[in-house]
């Protein structure tokens, strides 16, 4: 029914239904009814859109929301072997026992860029428009292209086996944008999520063969949420609720007088919180030819704090009748205050191995990433009113890559490798705001160590195409009346380009 209101088939407004509107809300203001119509009003919270938008994963160029770009050297191995290849001070952050094996005289600095350009494309198969609103369009590319930076300083302390270091980086983050007007935009428009992490870090090499590491991760965290309303929809939800009875006369008067209206959701937020990390290097032969490398992070639990707001559209010239229930709606679920979310960012563990054979290195590596800690996403407003609780589920996920390095000379190395990234996502709960699928990486990369030998200078390049991924998703709680259906399939991949900087001094 709300969808053929939506496609303007409603009956033309009469200056006597608004009049009968108008009686029937001034009825349902009365005294003994005015407890009762507050309450109803505020039960429309469960099909406003806006409360179905407000996740906050971002699809990014790892599986998740998960950024990998943390070595400009190690791009062009896929990151394998990371956790034992100790090659430079970025080793901090792939393994912190990496810090104790580089063999310094003197301070080593270590400075990366990123430049990371997702492509992220739906296409439709189906989708239908919420009550009262246009289909609108496939929303163009919502990838979104973002520079990361690395920073690495590791000193060794002279006479001792011991060594520190401090890394900066991001690990989580990144976001997307689809087009104004577009089929999903009142379960997500825009997201955007920023991480700053900042990793002081000691390692200790007991003996010969073995050394040990030890970090603190002091992390921050920023989220941007935006989504659009279909304002139209809740001012139809409202009258049903209050007693007008949907396909009625004074019904379709309401709908004829208020098509394609919306508001503006957004949310915003951060918070700080604490994390460790650990790692040992173990060499398997005498020459030091053979390593392996374990490391383990551990998650960081936030309580995201910030504010919901809402661009609700002017109505003070409307009809006596939609005034009053556009005011009734902005009191009861569209109105601005202080909201907050708990979440627990996923601890990782990794296993790597690394070899010398000649001209040659060979390296592999297993990431396991503890996504199970996000089972549901619920936004809640600083009253204990809830606004949203989105069904996530994730499952533990691996990624498992292969590299090889090969010196041509004493100035020169070629990089490559491979990887296989498992999404967390189950395919029956993927959203729009996180449309992840498996992915496949393939880098390349290159270093040439200038006449001095203190310096350094590494590039590296990755394609990552992601599985086209299908979603059906009528948001959360699910509801085609408020917030459209959308149905289709997702294209998707990436390109990253890295430059890093590595300096003895």
């Amino acid at each position: 029914m709300y969808q053929t209101i939506a496609r303007g088939t409603a009956p033309p407004i009469m200056p006597r239904q608004i009049e009968e509107v108008a009686r029937h809300i001034g009825r349902a203001s009365s005294a003994g009814n005015r407890r009762r119509r507050a309450m109803t009003f505020a039960r429309t919270l469960v099909l406003l859109p806006c409360m179905a938008s407000l996740g906050w994963m971002a699809p990014c160029h790892g599986a998740g929301f998960q950024i990998s770009s943390t070595s400009g050297a190690g791009l062009g191995n896929a990151f394998a072997g990371g956790a034992a290849a100790a090659e430079d001070a970025s080793t901090l952050w792939s393994n912190a026992a990496g810090i104790a094996e580089l063999k310094l005289t003197s301070t080593q600095i270590v400075l990366a860029g990123h430049l990371i350009a997702p492509s992220l494309k739906f296409r439709d198969e189906g989708s239908s428009p919420a009550a009262n609103q246009p289909l609108g369009g496939t929303g163009g590319d919502a990838g979104q292209t973002a520079l990361v930076p690395n920073l690495y300083v590791v000193h060794p302390i002279r006479g001792t086996a011991w060594s520190v270091g401090l890394g900066v980086n991001t690990p989580w983050g990144l976001g997307t944008k689809y087009d104004a007007g577009w089929i999903g935009r009142f379960q997500a428009q825009e997201s955007e999520i920023k991480t700053i992490n900042i990793n002081p870090t000691v390692g200790w090499k007991p003996a010969e063969a073995l050394a040990l590491g030890l970090g603190l991760n002091i992390q921050s965290i920023d989220a941007k949420l935006i989504s659009q309303v279909n304002y139209s929809g809740a001012l139809l939800n409202a009258a049903a609720q209050g007693g007008i009875a949907p396909g009625s006369a004074n019904f379709n008067a309401i709908a004829a007088a208020t098509p394609g209206l919306q508001s503006r959701a957004r949310i915003t937020g951060d918070d700080r919180g604490l994390g460790w990390n650990a790692g040992l290097l173990w060499k398997l032969d005498a020459q030091g030819l053979s390593r392996l490398g374990l490391s383990y992070r551990s998650g960081i639990s936030y309580h995201i704090k910030g504010k919901v707001r809402f661009g609700n559209p002017d109505l003070g010239g409307a009809p006596g009748s939609v005034a009053a229930l556009a005011n009734a709606v902005n009191a009861a679920a569209l109105f601005d205050s202080p909201a907050h979310t708990d979440v627990k960012l996923p601890a990782v563990a990794n296993v790597s191995y690394f070899r010398t054979m000649g001209a040659w290195d060979i390296m592999a590596d297993a990431q396991w990433t503890r996504w199970s800690n996000i089972q549901a996403l619920s936004f809640v407003r600083d009253s204990g009113a809830a606004l949203q609780s989105t069904a996530l589920h994730f499952r533990n996920s691996w990624r498992l890559s292969a590299g090889a390095n090969h010196r041509l000379n004493d100035t020169w190395t070629l990089r490559g490798g491979l990887a296989y990234d498992q999404t967390p996502v189950r395919a029956e709960l993927r959203t729009i705001r996180l449309p992840d699928a498996d992915r496949i990486w393939l880098t390349a990369g290159a270093q040439y160590r200038l006449n001095n030998k203190r310096t350094r200078i590494d590039v590296g390049a990755a394609y990552i195409h992601v599985k086209n991924a299908a979603v059906q998703t009528s948001g959360s709680p699910p509801s085609v009346t408020a917030n459209g259906l959308v149905k289709g399939r997702y294209s998707a991949h990436s390109i990253i380009a890295s430059a890093q900087m590595t300096h003895e001094f």
